[in-house]
């Protein structure tokens, strides 16, 4: 069995269909899952959601969804709350309610062999694991989880670690890399005799495209978005990451 999760495409279609294309020219997948943060952020929300629909993909729910349809008390800046506001009209009451009801998590497999494919952990939405998280954090968040493996993103960083037995894998972003690579990320998981393997998998997209398209499609804060796009790195990894 072959599973592509793909995650955190931030509304960046080029990115998407690179993944996509690249996927197809690896022989393709059994099933594509989406790990959530699909529309958030970039400037083609809507077509995003339709392009994984068409391919049959399969979906959880990430924070960002979570802000459109249920913010509950989390807090936003005046700009956030207007690129949230933006989003939930760019996409309508149909793919809303379709956010409304995706999963927390997609469990694919039986028993302890099973792939667990979530947004950013096991438990909640938001907390990232970093590479190096501690056993202390890891034992809170994972620790009791049966599956096997575990594909999550929310940290645009692409990594596999092995904890306690458990293959972690986060397969960091289809739309907004920021680990110093510019280009998109997913990764394929093949289920063998004893367990999972992975292969990440980056492929180029047309990155001033996107920006233009930021630019002119009316989001606010499009700058700022543009320089994240563009700076293609966490600021905290400036001195560690070229």
């Amino acid at each position: 069995m072959r599973i592509a999760v793909l995650s955190d495409v931030h509304g960046n279609l080029a990115g998407l269909d690179a993944c996509l294309a690249d996927l197809h020219a690896q022989g393709g997948a059994d099933a594509i899952v989406a790990a959530g943060d699909l529309c958030v952020d970039g400037p083609k929300p809507k077509k995003v959601l339709q392009r994984l629909e068409e391919v049959g993909a399969q979906a959880v729910r990430g924070n960002t969804e979570r802000y459109l349809v249920d913010p509950g008390d989390e807090t936003f800046d005046e700009i956030e709350a207007a690129q949230l506001e933006w989003t939930r009209r760019e996409v309508g009451e149909k793919w809303l309610a379709w956010m409304r009801d995706l999963p927390f998590a997609l469990r694919i497999g039986d028993g302890d062999e099973q792939l667990l494919v979530v947004h950013a952990n096991p438990t909640n939405d938001v907390e990232h694991l970093w590479p190096d998280a501690d056993d202390a954090l890891l034992e809170r968040l994972i620790g009791a989880e049966r599956a096997s493996a575990i594909a999550f993103g929310h940290l645009h960083l692409p990594y596999v670690r092995v904890w306690r037995g458990k293959l972690l894998v986060n397969v960091a972003s289809a739309g907004l890399p920021k680990d110093g690579d510019a280009r998109a990320a997913y990764a394929i998981f093949s289920q063998r005799p004893g367990g999972w393997e992975v292969k990440h998998r980056r492929v180029e997209f047309d990155v001033k495209r996107v920006a233009t398209q930021l630019t002119d499609c009316g989001i606010p804060g499009s700058d700022e978005l543009v320089a994240t796009l563009r700076r293609h790195r966490y600021k905290r990894l400036k001195g560690f990451v070229p």
